[in-house]
């Protein structure tokens, strides 16, 4: 990271990013381009070679798969391997991108996020007008595996800190264990670190034709046990080598190791990449003990669900009118075709990939108040809601493919007056997706507070439509 990155502020590429790769598991030749995309709209994939371009969000309710890897799936629509890709942007503060890609799998390029960060540098990262929304974790959060032996726990903390712990049982690994106290440290500490597997592990992935894009230069390969000849010159024929052979340290010869705790390093990296899926970003100190795919899911469920079910703390937005709004005036003319008189969205102060808090300052020069009862101005609750579905138009087109989209109105449930707004109000407009946004159906939660009280409450159902101008 560069040394004026602000990590309380939301960042993206500077630049568009363009590689191509095999995938580990499937062998699939791909090509991605990682993009630039506004604030809130947090990591998504796009499978640009299936029909309709299906969008995948990198969250952890859509992980089907992580008996080798971490696949996330829509649908038909899969992406796996997706934890070094995770990992990389996650340590170098990345936080809005679109991933293209045009096949299964993202490529596995050397076993490690170090082409990923490398290729990020290059294009650079750019900081955006908008807060990052950290949520801390208060208290202890413990997750067990007794039949895996797994141990994981998040503990209050200011940072976001990680230590790993494998023991497999090995006479070649023996018990290693890696900490990140920073993630400023990422770049050189932890992404270079590459995957690793055990002979026996290789052997019968290549017995079931699982690893078709392996190489023997994207994985440290440990030998805990004695191979005759004749299997080493099986391997050296699958892997196109003259030889192989094992080093005393019980290790393939295919490479050097980058740090003798290489594999423990490795660990760290996925518990990153897959903690990623949480969906929000987490000041806590996470100890993991013998982590896994599996697990680290797990985990990361448990995670969101506690920040889910706590969420209610934080549910009253905090306004503060000297900070620079997420989107101006200018910026909401430019997503939304409402103009005067009928904008009724000032700015936007906060936005994620999953809410939005825009304000509506209520003066008594509004055009409705010369009609809707002048001697005793209210605002009409009909307008309260229309500037509630404009502020979520807003979230829901940024949480969009490129384009230009109008939304619609398709259902108003569970609506409430519970306070007048009146000339001199401040309307702090809040909305939540309710559920991911699917085939252009958005539902949200909308909430109108008015010093610190709820004053408008509804469920809005609208449908995005892509403009064909």
């Amino acid at each position: 990271m560069q040394q004026n990155f602000n990590p309380d502020k939301q960042h993206t590429l500077s630049k568009p990013i363009h590689f191509n790769g095999t995938g580990l598991h499937t062998g699939a030749l791909v090509d991605m381009h990682i993009k630039p995309a506004n604030p809130g709209f947090g990591i998504q994939f796009q499978r640009v070679d299936l029909p309709g371009q299906p969008i995948i969000k990198a969250d952890c309710d859509l992980v089907t798969d992580t008996s080798r890897g971490t696949t996330l799936q829509v649908g038909d629509a899969k992406i796996s391997t997706v934890e070094h890709i995770l990992a990389a942007l996650v340590g170098m503060g990345v936080d809005n991108v679109l991933i293209e890609i045009n096949g299964p799998e993202i490529p596995i390029m050397d076993g490690s996020s170090e082409p990923f960060v490398e290729l990020i540098e290059k294009a650079g990262v750019q900081e955006q007008n908008a807060a990052k929304a950290w949520y801390s974790i208060d208290e202890n959060i413990f997750f067990y595996d007794e039949e895996k032996r797994v141990e994981m726990v998040a503990l209050p903390s200011l940072d976001y800190q990680i230590t790993t712990l494998i023991d497999f049982n090995s006479p070649v690994l023996g018990t290693q264990h890696a900490g990140l106290k920073t993630m400023r440290d990422f770049k050189t500490e932890i992404a270079p670190c590459r995957t690793f597997c055990f002979l026996h592990e290789l052997e019968m992935l290549l017995k079931h034709d699982l690893i078709k894009g392996g190489d023997i230069n994207n994985a440290i390969v440990v030998v805990d046990k004695a191979v005759s000849d004749e299997e080493m010159s099986r391997l050296a024929k699958v892997f196109k080598r003259e030889k192989i052979e094992v080093k005393s340290e019980g290790y393939l010869n295919n490479l050097e190791l980058r740090f003798p705790n290489e594999p423990a390093r490795h660990k760290l990296l996925d518990v990153i990449g897959d903690l990623a899926l949480i969906g929000y970003p987490i000041k806590a100190r996470i100890i993991a003990n013998r982590p896994g795919h599996s697990s680290n899911i797990e985990f990361a469920k448990k995670i969101k669900q506690y920040i889910k079910k706590n969420k209610h703390v934080k549910d009253v937005p905090v306004y503060d009118a000297s900070l620079p709004p997420v989107f101006s005036l200018e910026q909401i003319e430019k997503t939304l075709p409402h103009r005067f008189p009928f904008l009724l969205v000032d700015k936007i102060v906060e936005l994620s990939d999953n809410h939005i808090v825009g304000i509506k300052n209520v003066t008594f020069n509004e055009w409705f108040f010369q009609g809707h009862f002048p001697n005793n101005p209210v605002m009409p609750g009909v307008l309260q809601i229309e500037a509630l579905a404009q502020c979520g138009g807003i979230l829901a087109i940024n949480s969009m493919p490129e384009g230009k989209y109008d939304t619609y109105f398709l259902k108003i449930n569970n609506c409430k007056f519970k306070q007048k707004v009146v000339p001199g109000d401040t309307m702090v407009l809040k909305l939540e997706l309710m559920n991911p946004i699917r085939r252009g159906i958005c539902e949200m939660k909308a909430t109108v507070f008015v010093n610190g009280k709820v004053t408008t409450e509804a469920e809005l159902v609208a449908q995005l439509v892509k403009r064909s101008d």
